[in-house]
């Protein structure tokens, strides 16, 4: 990620600007993309991603900065933990200035990985449609220090406009099971769920006999066991690179790998 160097500061200037950003993106998931490329360039961040939520976990990215944002936000649905979420949860920004400080014990996995990487502040934005939190615009930069003034404004009115996207996606179905019924635009937005997660988790149900929310907590323990994304563990389980065992999935850090 790139540190943004805009210096507008005026509201309306960076409305327009970040609202150019998006003009002529050929899909909406494209569209997220380049506002989120705006933001890295107009605000005082290194990255941005924008999440959705549902029921309580992240359901996907539906657009970012580039890859290493869009890993951060893997590493919420992970440890299932994170500022998209309670900035959703709270239906109010999440400001965090530096995840270093020792007072700041919010997302102790989420927080560590992230210092980890690099990003020492995080700041979560709700994105709003008809009154509903849906998900977050998660601004992330290297240097611990709060978000200044006019870059607030920005991250603030980013957040509304990658509403707009989404609309488009599911017109008047703002129920993510009712627009789960049909049509194109939900055909982009399931295209973000975590498949191979449920896939996965389907085995270690039926493996473990457990209940869908027992297996995808133990799927989920062995991502954090082995500095794993939730991802690349259900890859893991479904080109059969890890045992089903029961008596492997016993142990607290979860199944050991199979040789080779």
């Amino acid at each position: 990620m790139t540190r943004g160097g805009g210096d507008i500061s005026d509201g309306e200037e960076l409305r327009a600007a970040l609202a150019t950003a998006m003009a002529g993106a050929d899909t909406a998931l494209a569209a997220a993309d380049l506002l989120c490329r705006a933001c890295v360039r107009l605000l005082e961040v290194d990255g941005a991603s924008v999440s959705l939520t549902h029921e309580g976990s992240t359901q996907g990215t539906f657009g970012s900065s580039g890859e290493t944002s869009r890993q951060l936000d893997e590493l919420q649905f992970t440890f299932g933990e994170g500022p998209c979420l309670d900035a959703v949860r709270q239906g109010a920004p999440v400001l965090v200035a530096d995840l270093g400080d020792p007072a700041e014990t919010r997302w102790p996995a989420f927080a560590g990985a992230l210092v980890r990487s690099g990003i020492n502040a995080v700041f979560a934005l709700p994105v709003t449609i008809a009154s509903k939190p849906i998900g977050a615009l998660d601004l992330f930069r290297r240097s611990a220090g709060t978000l200044g003034a006019a870059a607030l404004t920005g991250g603030l009115l980013a957040a509304e406009l990658a509403a707009l996207p989404l609309m488009d996606l599911m017109g008047s179905d703002l129920d993510w099971d009712v627009a789960a019924q049909g049509g194109d635009g939900w055909e982009q937005l399931a295209s973000l769920s975590r498949i191979e997660v449920y896939q996965a988790t389907g085995m270690l149900i039926g493996a473990l006999d457990v209940g869908q929310t027992e297996a995808l907590l133990r799927l989920r323990a062995y991502a954090f066991a082995h500095d794993m994304t939730a991802a690349d563990t259900a890859w893991a389980i479904l080109e059969g690179r890890v045992s089903l065992d029961p008596d492997d999935w016993l142990e607290p850090g979860g199944p050991r790998r199979e040789p080779g």
